[in-house]
């Protein structure tokens, strides 16, 4: 798994950007091919951040903030994508893994553990999907603990 204290451009613009709008402190709950990709090694491009949940509760603000058509997608054409249609593993957030940890004043990155993404992942079942589960198989993720 890369070790990497800062997310690559334009990643850490655009958190910075988001970080610098928040009031208070928040924790997201991010999947996808954003942590496919990111936290994972996968070789693949994605141009957005998918994320089950945030704490507290303020996902239609972040949305509001750096969701697709928001003016920070058009500046740095990645976005905020709220994820509905997966269903996490039971208790994920017990391990749920720290990404860029201390990169941001009030912005918190948490992804899926590598188990817990490719069940999530298979669970909604698209080509797309099945192919992150195989690549993060053919990296040897799925035989580690995150």
């Amino acid at each position: 798994m890369p070790s990497v204290e800062q997310p690559p451009e334009p990643w850490q613009s655009f958190f910075a950007e988001v970080d610098s709008r928040l009031t208070e402190n928040v924790e997201l709950h991010c999947c996808g091919g954003f942590v496919v990709t990111l936290l994972y090694g996968v070789v693949r491009t994605t141009n957005d951040i998918d994320f089950l949940g945030v704490v507290p509760n303020i996902g239609q603000e972040l949305t509001d903030i750096g969701g697709k058509g928001s003016a920070l997608h058009r500046e740095h054409k990645v976005y905020l994508d709220a994820v509905n249609v997966a269903t996490p593993p039971e208790n994920y957030e017990d391990r749920l893994v720290p990404m860029y940890p201390g990169s941001w004043r009030h912005l918190r990155l948490l992804s899926l553990e590598a188990h817990d993404l490719a069940l999530s992942k298979l669970e909604r079942n698209s080509d797309k999907d099945r192919e992150d589960v195989q690549q993060l198989v053919r990296a040897g993720i799925s035989h580690q603990r995150c």
